[in-house]
């Protein structure tokens, strides 16, 4: 066993992120990442990021191999791309990702106090668990997406093959020996405490955000990516962000098809396994009102996201408890309502209540969503009055500076570090995890 050397308490706190994606890779989940990294950077800690070349989704296919931006060193290994937007060869991907973080861990590991590890790829904190055992080192376990459980709801494994198996006794065996378990939201932490049996109080919530100061209403008139796409001239509804399987897009096709000779407009902003479904259904169904954009260089999010009157987040049927869409976020700071597609036990469905920003509907609900927008169309002062409402929740709740300081505590405390915690505004609404023999059917 190798033992880390105990410097000075009043010295940085050492910490060691590992996670496949980072700018300039527009995956959702490495930008969140370099704004926390940054964020903790400029507290008590000396940040270093391991991570890959852009492979997900990106215009510059190949970044610095060494960053250095004072307390964060970024360090970026070789990315391997074969079949990037499917399942085998997103898998494969982070297979060799995966690969070689094992050889800079071990380089790295007496060099740090904790390890954060994110679940991107899937299968990544499994080399958390061996650097505790073999070389001392903590490290927590960062959930975005919860495998294999996605991958059984989306039948690409089944509930008793022996790899999902054997995938859910790793899970336990790695989040038994990680000092926390973050997850996104709290329907999540109800599954693992459910379904894996680990303990609530070893699991802390903490949600993603937005930088209000980056993303800022603006009106249509003022915005030239409305007025590029002509989107200045008529209600707009924005599904901005990932297409992939996990998310109920048939949903908003059915709503824009229902809507067809109305005065309003879809634009989706993104990529992933199902736009190319959603552009054929627009092709099926004779559909005018859809309009698909790539992604957006983050210097433009302020814009495509403002260009709207309405915002969609979705999640598929069953997928509530297993994801978090990280996209819920910029659309509260764009100052829009939002609709949110998801199962009625959803925390979003919780959030978007509490915040007054917009309403909740069920997967396939296509009429209430149509009849919603209509409403909005119908009512200017209500869309103001919701996306204020949304951008002022996310101003107590969700920015940089408050979600930082959330991962401090639990960082700080997982190394064994006392700090004052700074006050904070009150959490986001959130359900408490029951039992599943005290729940009703």
């Amino acid at each position: 066993m190798w033992h880390h050397y105990h410097h000075d308490l009043d010295a940085r706190i050492r910490l060691l992120i590992i996670t496949q994606f980072y700018p300039p890779d527009y995956a959702a989940t490495g930008q969140l990442i370099e704004e926390l990294a940054i964020k903790l950077s400029q507290k008590e800690f000396k940040v270093h990021v391991f991570t890959g070349q852009p492979g997900y989704a990106f215009s510059t296919a190949s970044a610095p191999k060494y960053e250095q931006i004072h307390q964060l060193s970024i360090q970026r290994s070789q990315i391997s791309r074969f079949w990037s937007q499917r399942i085998r060869g997103k898998a494969l991907n982070g297979l060799l990702f995966c690969l070689r973080a094992v050889l800079h861990i071990v380089r790295a590991a007496m060099h740090h106090d904790i390890a954060v590890l994110t679940t991107a790829p899937p299968y990544l904190p499994v080399l958390g668990y061996f650097a505790r055992r073999l070389l001392g080192l903590r490290y927590i376990c960062l959930v975005y997406d919860l495998y294999p459980d996605v991958a059984v709801r989306l039948g690409v494994l089944k509930p008793n093959h022996r790899l999902t198996q054997i995938w859910r006794w790793i899970n336990c065996k790695v989040w038994g020996q990680a000092e926390q378990i973050i997850v996104l939201s709290s329907t999540i932490r109800d599954h693992i405490v459910e379904n894996y049996g680990i303990p609530a109080h070893r699991i802390s919530i903490i949600h993603s955000w937005t930088d209000p100061s980056l993303v800022i209403p603006r009106p249509k008139s003022d915005n030239w990516f409305a007025q590029r796409h002509g989107l200045d001239r008529t209600f707009t509804v924005l599904y901005s962000g990932n297409m992939g399987r996990c998310h109920d897009l048939e949903t908003v096709m059915a709503t824009a098809k229902l809507l067809r000779h109305e005065q309003v407009r879809f634009v989706f902003v993104g990529d992933g396994a199902k736009r190319s479904l959603c552009m054929q259904l627009a092709e099926d169904y004779g559909l005018q009102n859809c309009l698909f954009l790539p992604y957006q260089d983050k210097q433009d999010l302020p814009y495509s996201l403002t260009a709207c009157d309405l915002s969609l987040v979705s999640l598929s049927r069953g997928m509530e408890g297993l994801l978090a869409p990280s996209k819920l976020y910029g659309c509260l700071a764009a100052g829009r309502p939002v609709a949110v597609i998801c199962d009625d036990r959803s925390y979003l469905k919780d959030l978007v209540t509490e915040a007054e920003c917009g309403e909740a509907f069920q997967q396939g609900d296509r009429e209430g969503l149509a009849a919603f927008i209509l409403h909005l169309m119908a009512h200017p002062q209500r869309v103001e009055a919701m996306g204020q409402a949304g951008r002022t929740y996310l101003e107590h709740h969700f920015t940089p500076d408050i979600i930082a300081e959330h991962y401090a505590q639990v960082i700080c405390r997982s190394a064994g570090r006392s700090r004052r915690p700074q006050l904070l505004p009150s959490a986001a609404p959130q359900r408490q995890a029951v039992p599943v023999s005290d729940r009703l059917d």
